[in-house]
């Protein structure tokens, strides 16, 4: 039963990490397009926005192998 709620709760994670990079990536090209002298600085914010994104899913994974193995 652990097994099922772990893998149910990696693939949300994992969708919501995926929908969430894709807006904050299409968000920074549409401010890059719009305003193209402040590309470096949205860059930058955009692979910060990126690293908190992808750290849900990491947390969910470690959280998913804690419930499998309890």
């Amino acid at each position: 039963m652990g097994a099922i709620a772990a893998g149910i709760a990696m693939a949300g994670a994992a969708m919501g990490g995926g929908i969430g990079n894709g807006l904050v990536i299409s968000k920074m090209l549409e401010g890059m397009a719009r305003q193209p002298e402040l590309s470096g600085q949205l860059r930058t914010n955009m692979f910060i926005g990126v690293g908190l994104v992808e750290a849900m899913p990491i947390i969910s994974f470690v959280v998913a192998l804690l419930v499998m193995n309890k």
